[in-house]
């Protein structure tokens, strides 16, 4: 670590980690009630779509933290210079978290605004603007004082800025449902494929730079091609969301051809990457950190391309929209492109926060494999899921509470493999906060 500024990452980082804890256990609750009867008086307190927000608000929480905590870690070796104000960085994170604490609480006494990802309430919605102001400032006046501008840099900061911007999209609330569901779609969808899409090409370029020793024009190269797709592939993939709000039916292949095209730059930055090391012959730094560079790739595209491009091809996603195939999309997608993303990040920066040159990686490699294999799983698990959904409901008809019921099995399927997913988490985030040298830098 080569400023003490990065330090303010840590706080970032750690945070993140007992939310995505606690995202996952709440997620066992509702895979749970798919498949057993919950007591009534626990639903009464708690009912399914309480969970469901708690869930994913959680996910949206925790995912921004790390992003963030990276921005604060990366700008100041981009820059040659310390964050602006630790201040302000650490009110920031207090707002959000506090934020996110007074939303969850909120939830369970049915103060929310009813939209999946956006519940939560307008007057938070103003601290949470409050909070993004005071984190763009902060890094864009680091970037600003410092006038030592890289490709990483202004990716970096374009993806903020578009990331806080669409933010403002989703805090009206219109009469028309139509409409109010468009730009909540702006919001989630050109979030997911579009600023975070930058944000991700930037981190990957910063670690993939730092642990392989590559020439920084190789993984530049990349992060141009990620721009150019985020205007042609992110900006009009969420067309694939516009025919079922009554837009022209031309969205439905628009949306699905386009938005499979996103996760290609990361890949082939990693896969390029590998190839220059290969040639050149030098030891990889951190080879865990690598390791989960190449399964964020690998599942990127994976999840959100590949799975994404089957599932929105139009004449599929007229039957399987918004079935058990988007949710086992979305899980692999999510996991792939952002939570092993944050990962990597968080194996790169933590060995560096306790001066830890080399550690045991038996352990990270035991949360990484657990973690990637029980994803797999649930993934297929609630692909299968949908398909026999969308023939018995969308095709035969049946009624909705009765196809419930052929689910059954592969709903009990996600939940063990949930179980194991959350041993994978707990390993990691054991492994991460209690980092152990290797036993020969030890000696």
């Amino acid at each position: 670590m080569q400023y003490k500024t990065q330090g303010i990452a840590r706080s970032y980082f750690t945070v993140a980690l007992l939310l995505f804890a606690l995202q996952v256990v709440f997620g066992l609750y509702l895979g749970l009630s798919y498949f057993a009867a919950i007591p009534q008086n626990i639903v009464n307190v708690f009912p399914f779509a309480t969970a469901r927000a708690f869930h994913t608000n959680l996910l949206v929480l925790w995912l921004l933290l790390g992003f963030m905590g990276g921005a604060y870690f990366i700008t100041p070796e981009e820059t040659k210079s310390e964050i602006y104000s630790t201040k302000l960085a650490y009110l920031q994170l207090i707002l959000l978290v506090g934020t996110g604490v007074t939303a969850l609480v909120g939830f369970l006494f049915g103060w929310n605004q009813g939209r999946p990802l956006l519940e939560i309430p307008r007057p938070l919605d103003f601290v949470v603007v409050i909070g993004a102001l005071i984190f763009l400032f902060n890094i864009g006046m680091t970037m600003i004082k410092a006038r030592n501008w890289t490709a990483i840099q202004g990716t970096l900061l374009g993806g903020l800025v578009f990331l806080a911007v669409m933010y403002l999209f989703g805090m009206p609330f219109y009469k028309n449902a139509a409409i109010d569901w468009y730009y909540w779609w702006w919001v989630i969808h050109l979030w997911v494929e579009g600023a975070w899409e930058l944000i991700t090409a930037a981190l990957m370029a910063f670690v993939l730079l730092k642990i392989t020793g590559v020439e920084r024009r190789v993984v530049e190269k990349w992060l141009y091609v990620e721009m150019g797709l985020f205007l042609f592939t992110g900006i009009a993939g969420t067309g694939h969301h516009y025919y079922w709000l009554g837009a022209p039916k031309y969205w439905l292949w628009v949306g699905g051809i386009f938005s499979s095209l996103e996760p290609v730059p990361i890949v082939l930055m990693v896969y390029d990457t590998w190839n220059h090391v290969k040639e050149r012959r030098e030891q990889i730094k951190n080879p865990l950190t690598f390791v989960y560079a190449v399964g964020c790739s690998i599942y990127h595209l994976l999840g959100a391309g590949v799975w994404g491009l089957i599932h929105t091809l139009p004449q599929i996603n007229y039957y399987t929209h918004g079935s058990q195939v988007t949710v086992s999309h979305g899980h692999l997608a999510f996991f792939g492109a952002y939570a092993l993303l944050n990962l990597t990040l968080f194996y790169f920066a933590f060995p560096q926060f306790e001066r830890v040159e080399r550690y045991d990686e038996k352990r990270g490699r035991i949360g990484f494999w657990t973690m990637s294999l029980s994803m797999l799983g649930m993934g297929l698990a609630f692909g299968v899921a949908g398909v026999v959904q969308t023939y018995l409901e969308r095709v035969l008809g049946m009624d909705y509470m009765a196809t419930q019921s052929y689910m059954r099995l592969w709903f009990q399927i996600v939940f063990v493999f949930g179980l194991a997913f959350l041993i994978g988490v707990i390993i990691t985030a054991y492994d991460l906060l209690k980092l152990s040298p290797a036993k020969e830098a030890a000696a």
